[in-house]
């Protein structure tokens, strides 16, 4: 079985373009590839084409050939399409492409000319019907991610130890016998992940311990008979996995079954099981034994010190998100919602966040942008779900999620005087009159695309606070009254949808990992904090330590995530995020904390 959670995250580059996706749609265009041919008119950088829709254009005519003329593209994913056994060589003209996701299709083989993507990053070809994989991916000496789990390939390429910026590779699901003696080249100085469970491997080399950053080795589900002592010599790794594998030392499976990571590798330091044992001792060998023990001792505690060290270096670079749980908070929030959303927004998550640090530099500004590109992205333009979030000292709860007539409604829109619902629609839609007439398009940009989901309601949904201020009128706006300001360190995060509570969540997950890795950005960084009008803190904020000036400003990269109950009007409880089912990510760099 194939399923997501094989495939390596793949992350396009940070700078790149406004992306096209073509999903699923049921009108055929005259020109049947009108995506690629504006992708090149209009010199765009990222493509995605996924879904039945570009699967029956492939089927019935193949994939047009117009898209290995895009040299501009630093990403193109082509997924979800059955119909592509095959990618023509001509893909080596695409000379600046970054990251190449050709997942979840029906691929038989890989032309070679793969090889000349001379600046290629992330190559994901999971979810394929692939038999082996070319040796010319030895020339991408940028590759850094490559995903080729889900295949049918009975041996990796040559040349691995060449991938000098290797540092994660995801092979499971395949018929791999043999791990090549290039895959532990002290030369892979940066591979942290070797990901490869179900395949038909029979043996681990010694030399594994010759990968200096490895952190995480699955090798579960294989036809491992041994693992070698020579693993507990990876300082670096924290995460094993050696389930399903018939082990000759019965002790040493029973551990992998059920132990943890430390445990095993000291039991692999040890010796394994009857280290010493069953020789007869000749004179003097007694005492001997007793120096040596005492050695043995003094080594395994410094060894034991060293590896704390480490751990505590390797902590630094973690990414901590620690869970309050209601029931351990005093001061617990609840979101009641009224039976009318049922037939306009049903479905809302929420959550609060203490410890985001937007003080320093653009650190206000970055959290803005990547919310913005999480609502381009997995929300899909905001078609199936809306992010808000607020400042928390600025409203009082518990919060109502109502449905209210638009006479009826009454808000603070971000940047505007306070209006209704009504009077607020009506201002955005001569406003996007205006703007079609100067700028001469039928498209419009900005707050104006999200009007139409509303077309033919009755009713609109709002977040109301306990003063009955509405501070969110989703999709369309938040209010000014708890908008976001430099100041702001404790955040109330929502999530609402129309479509499922499940997408409320994966958005939920999604936006605190990219807090996670923006608040410790911003920690690394230490950029100088620069307070203006509206962020100055008050006189009896400030303080004259400069040590504990400088923790206000930097603050700490940990996050704590306090769960919001959502509950309807008599108090049963429809969701609480998050609970112990959420925020499983696959970031090998984020710990939560539960």
């Amino acid at each position: 079985m194939c399923c997501c959670h094989c495939r390596v995250p793949s992350t396009p580059p940070s700078g790149a373009l406004a992306r096209i996706i073509i999903m699923d749609v049921s009108a055929a265009s005259v020109d049947p590839w009108t995506e690629i041919h504006r992708a090149e008119s209009e010199k765009r950088r990222e493509l995605v084409l996924q879904g039945p829709s570009v699967d029956r254009r492939i089927q019935s005519g193949g994939l047009d050939p117009t898209i290995y003329r895009l040299s501009l593209l630093n990403y193109l994913e082509i997924s979800q399409c059955p119909s592509l056994t095959e990618v023509h060589g001509d893909i080596g003209r695409l000379s600046n492409l970054q990251s190449l996701i050709l997942c979840r299709n029906k691929l038989g083989s890989l032309p070679q000319e793969l090889g000349a993507l001379k600046v290629l990053r992330v190559l994901d070809v999971s979810a394929n019907e692939l038999r082996s994989l070319p040796d010319e991916l030895s020339q991408l000496g940028e590759l850094n991610t490559l995903n080729a789990s889900c295949n049918r390939i009975e041996a990796l390429p040559g040349g691995l130890g060449r991938l000098a910026k290797l540092s994660s590779i995801n092979f499971s699901k395949n018929e791999v016998r043999l791990l090549p003696e290039e895959l532990f080249s002290p030369g892979l100085e940066h591979l942290s992940a070797i990901v490869a469970s179900e395949n038909r491997i029979e043996e681990l080399s010694g030399d594994v311990q010759q990968l200096p950053a490895l952190k995480t080795l699955d090798l579960s589900n294989n036809n491992l008979s041994d693992i070698p002592a020579a693993l507990a010599d990876c300082s670096k790794l924290k995460e094993i996995n050696f389930k399903g594998n018939k082990l000759k030392d019965k002790r040493l499976e029973k551990m992998v079954n059920g132990c943890q990571t430390k445990s095993v590798l000291e039991y692999l330091r040890a010796g394994g099981r009857g280290k010493g044992k069953g020789k007869a001792q000749e004179p003097g060998a007694k005492e001997e034994s007793v120096r040596e023990k005492s050695r043995k001792k003094r080594a395994d505690r410094q060894q034991k010190d060293k590896e704390d060290k480490e751990d505590d270096m390797e902590d630094v670079n973690q990414m901590i998100v620690k869970v309050l749980h209601v029931q351990d908070s005093a001061s617990a929030f609840t979101v009641k919602v009224v039976p009318q959303v049922r037939d306009v927004r049903p479905y809302i998550v929420c959550c609060i966040i203490k410890g985001m640090n937007l003080k320093p530099g653009n650190a206000l500004k970055r959290f803005l942008m990547a919310q913005m590109k999480l609502h381009d992205e997995i929300c899909e333009k905001r078609t199936t779900a809306t992010i808000a979030t607020h400042d928390l000292h600025r409203l009082r709860g518990p919060l109502l999620y109502d449905a209210r007539p638009p006479k009826m409604l009454k808000i603070v829109p971000l940047g505007r005087k306070e209006m209704s619902a009504m009077e607020l629609m009506r201002q955005l839609q001569f406003e996007a009159a205006e703007q079609r007439k100067q700028k001469k398009r039928q498209n419009v940009s900005g707050l104006h695309k999200y009007l139409q989901l509303l077309d033919g309601k009755e009713n609109y949904p709002c977040l109301v606070d306990a003063e009955d201020h509405v501070i969110s009128f989703p999709p369309i706006t938040n209010s000014e009254k708890t908008k976001m300001r430099k100041t702001t360190s404790e955040l109330l995060l929502e999530v609402t949808s129309s479509t499922s509570l499940q997408i409320c969540k994966d958005v939920m997950d999604s936006l605190i990992v990219k807090m996670a890795e923006l608040n410790k950005f911003t920690f690394d960084h230490k950029e100088e904090v620069v307070n203006d009008a509206e962020s100055d803190l008050a006189e009896d904020e400030k303080v004259s330590d400069p040590v504990q000036q400088a923790d206000q400003e930097h603050g700490s990269p940990e996050l704590l995530v306090q769960q919001v109950r959502v509950v309807d009007t008599d108090g049963n409880l429809r969701v609480v995020y998050p609970s112990r089912t959420d925020l499983n990510t696959d970031v090998c760099n984020l710990i939560v904390i539960r």
